[in-house]
């Protein structure tokens, strides 16, 4: 039986892209091949939502699925042999009008029509043509450092012995999974090529944790800057920045770099936050004048 994508991330079939998108992200945390080792069932999970995501993500594709079903890679194929009947004087949509409907779930094509329109598509009966079939679907792996995942750039793929030269887009996260269409293998008796799927892995980041398009660090200030403020040099990706710390700034606390954060992915131009969490760095050896002063500070500090 074939999957039903909105089923598959658990959406209705009036979600958003947005939802879609999100629904996305939580499964994909959930059932990732590296939280999951060894396990074939949530490793399958994994490819059937990131097929669902890529598919429902994509208005042109969801579209087609929305039409068409499980037939929808054949949307094009299908609309021109609708148009071809109906020059034929077959009737509006086909089959009396009924369209093709029947793809989404929602008509009432019967399955005697369906093998008549696929069999006319794909070769026809009584043997008058050699019957055409699509490609299979490749899968491939890009390996990535955060810093390669932060800018869109060419990279070069082995995929079944062929070197493929794929654009990778700014914003791609771990696990996801993209789909390059007419890029898997060859059709038989003149059929369509299939896909290639690249999933992306993007290696840790020995400084920022990623969330979605946020970045998190820390930065170290010394005793006086927390109690008093100051600037601080802080790293982000594209180079260091000098922020102001308030004075009084506890251990723990953290500030926002509005805009430092992690491009938005097939959003151009458009970044999430770098979030700064500060580790006040007590002093560990003292002189004897700082030990005074400490001293001194110590007797005048009001008492609980």
């Amino acid at each position: 039986m074939a999957t039903d994508y909105y089923k598959a991330l658990g959406v209705e079939r009036t979600a958003t892209t947005e939802a879609i998108k999100a629904a996305y992200r939580k499964l994909a945390r959930k059932y990732h091949p590296d939280l999951n080792p060894n396990d074939d069932a949530a490793k399958r999970k994994f490819q059937e939502i990131n097929e669902a995501n890529e598919v429902l993500s994509d208005p042109d594709s969801r579209k087609k699925y929305d039409k068409y079903g499980e037939h929808w890679k054949h949307a094009d194929q299908i609309e021109a042999q609708e148009k071809e009947r109906a020059k034929q004087g077959a009737g509006a949509g086909g089959f009396g009008g009924q369209g093709f409907q029947g793809f989404g779930g929602g008509g009432n094509m019967s399955e005697e029509e369906m093998n008549d329109l696929f069999g006319s598509m794909f070769g026809g009966r009584g043997g008058r043509r050699q019957a055409k079939f699509r490609g299979p679907d490749f899968q491939a792996e890009s390996h990535l450092t955060l810093i390669d995942a932060a800018t869109t750039h060419k990279q070069t793929l082995e995929v079944n012995g062929q070197k493929l030269r794929i654009t990778v887009p700014a914003g791609v996260e771990d696990g996801q999974t993209i789909r390059i269409p007419g890029q898997g293998g060859p059709g038989v008796n003149g059929g369509p090529h299939g896909d290639l799927y690249i999933t992306f892995r993007v290696k840790e980041h020995p400084k920022f944790k990623r969330t979605g398009a946020d970045l998190h660090t820390t930065a170290e200030i010394d005793l006086s800057t927390a109690v008093l403020g100051g600037d601080q040099v802080i790293d982000t990706l594209d180079g260091q920045v000098r922020m102001k710390v308030a004075p009084g700034t506890q251990n723990g606390s953290r500030a926002k770099l509005k805009g430092k954060g992690f491009p938005v992915y097939k959003k151009e131009g458009s970044f999430g936050d770098l979030y700064v969490t500060y580790q006040v760095k007590l002093p560990t050896t003292l002189t004897d004048e700082q030990r005074a002063l400490f001293e001194q500070l110590a007797k005048t500090s009001p008492r609980p």
